[in-house]
């Protein structure tokens, strides 16, 4: 068998294969053997039926289509062993069959064409010398106090109150009933817009807009109708923009007693962590120090990956980028289950060929980012050693605790990621970064998208205006 090579595009290799003349015999003299044995044709035993018959009840044609098929899977396996050519998925045939079964003469030699995936091949630009600007995510210290009056929030205790109306920051429970102010639509009920003894926090934001602020001033069983207006933007269209009337009656009016920030505080929301509140502080002023820190380098490691992919070209095999486009939905999918919602409705056999092409350019730079970094870290030997893929393992371990875990697949991506953070970490430490408050570059770029959305405008116009015959 003859074969030759030829490098093909999105990282294919072409192989062309000739089948020697004994090859192509011995090819078609099997199977009619093979039909032979396991044919059952009328007034013969198996095995036993002539080959003039045989013929004639099965078809020569259709013999040597079998034979051909047959022959063409054994010699490209055999071809791939041959040239050691690292396969990916499986060798298409290049070659038209049918062509191919007109050409096939048993006993002749016969050529044929198909193209293999193989691992993309890349050679890569300077890296050693990469400019980039990233966003500075800055620790700030009141995010810390914040946290901790919204732990204190969800600890208070709900105390009734008697002596006074409603104020902002209570817990009011009300039952209403809306209505429709809408010229043609006056009272008319509007559908899920009742309940009753609802529970809400009487604060900005909660409800339609003006609702709970109407509740401020009323007192237990007292009944009030609130105006309002639906926002423009609210999801029940047959709503959005219309007037309404709330009648509200309030039942029951309780405050909020929140708990001191002590000792017994940071035990409770520690679940016994921490002794003190001190302790329990210090700790959060660390974990959002490092949380600023970590959100500054993905930053950088973003900057970094991105003027990587303008510097550096991937030919991607389309066996792998099939493979990536399943791992993105696949993520999506779980972390939509994860959101309680309702994926069979989205991920159904009309929608799958569509979300798959909206997939495929996350699939692509996924691909082409990771090639990239582990192509640097082969060549500064960054791979991550025994000692750490295990300490990894361990620590994310606890988080696994009832889960069937594929150990495999762990080890895998445990080893993926520890290569990801050696590599951007030394790719940061070689790299001249320019860090800019946080907000400053979508704002540029918004201003970017602007300034052409102008421009566009601007040659519309005059486009107009040449057209016009007046």
């Amino acid at each position: 068998m003859k074969v030759t090579q030829e490098r093909l595009p999105e990282s294919q290799v072409g192989l062309n294969i000739e089948i020697a003349p004994e090859a192509s015999r011995s090819a078609y003299e099997k199977m009619v053997q093979n039909l032979s044995r396991s044919s059952n044709i009328p007034g013969f035993r198996k095995g036993k039926v002539p080959r003039r018959i045989l013929l004639q009840r099965i078809g020569v044609d259709r013999i040597k289509a079998a034979a051909l098929e047959e022959l063409i899977q054994k010699s490209l396996q055999d071809a791939i062993e041959q040239e050691s050519i690292e396969a990916l998925g499986q060798p298409n045939l290049r070659s038209n069959f049918e062509e191919l079964l007109g050409q096939y003469n048993p006993g002749d030699a016969l050529s044929f064409s198909i193209a293999v995936d193989v691992p993309p091949t890349l050679e890569l630009a300077d890296y050693n010398n990469l400019s980039v600007t990233a966003e500075e995510i800055v620790y700030q210290p009141e995010k810390v106090d914040e946290f901790i009056e919204q732990s204190r929030e969800q600890k208070a205790d709900l105390v009734p109150v008697e002596d006074r109306p409603a104020e902002m920051g209570d817990v009011a429970f009300v039952d209403f009933k809306g209505t429709l102010a809408a010229e043609g639509e006056e009272g008319k009920e509007i559908e899920g817009g009742s309940a009753t003894n609802f529970q809400v926090e009487i604060a900005e934001g909660k409800l339609i807009p003006g609702m709970v602020e109407g509740i401020v001033g009323m007192k237990p069983e007292e009944t009030k109708d609130v105006a309002v207006t639906f926002p423009e933007d609210y999801p029940q269209e047959d709503l959005a923009g219309k007037p309404a009337v709330f009648s509200i009656t309030l039942n029951e009016l309780k405050t909020k007693e929140l708990p001191e920030l002590d000792d017994d505080f940071a035990q409770e929301v520690s679940d016994d962590e921490f002794e003190t509140f001190a302790a329990y502080k210090e700790s959060l002023e660390k974990q959002f120090k490092e949380q600023a820190e970590d959100k500054t380098n993905n930053n950088i490691n973003g900057a970094i990956a991105d003027l990587l992919l303008e510097q550096n070209t991937v030919d991607l095999p389309e066996s792998l980028v099939q493979e990536e486009v399943t791992s993105v939905l696949t993520k999506t999918l779980m972390q939509m289950q994860q959101m309680g919602l309702d994926v069979k409705q989205l991920f159904n056999s009309d929608n799958v060929p569509m979300l798959r092409d909206n997939a495929r350019p996350e699939a692509v730079s996924n691909l082409q980012k990771s090639l990239i970094l582990k192509e640097i870290a082969s060549k500064e030997n960054l791979e991550p050693d025994e000692a750490a893929i295990n300490a990894k393992i361990a620590e994310i371990r606890p988080e696994l605790a009832g889960q069937e875990v594929d150990e495999d697949r762990l080890l895998e991506m445990v080893t993926e990621d520890l290569l990801s953070e050696n590599t951007y970490r030394f790719l940061r430490e070689k790299a001249q970064i320019e860090l800019v408050p946080e907000g400053s570059l979508a704002e540029s770029e918004a201003e970017t998208i602007d300034a052409e959305d102008a421009d566009t405008e601007g040659e519309a116009v005059e486009v107009e205006v040449v057209a016009d015959p007046e």
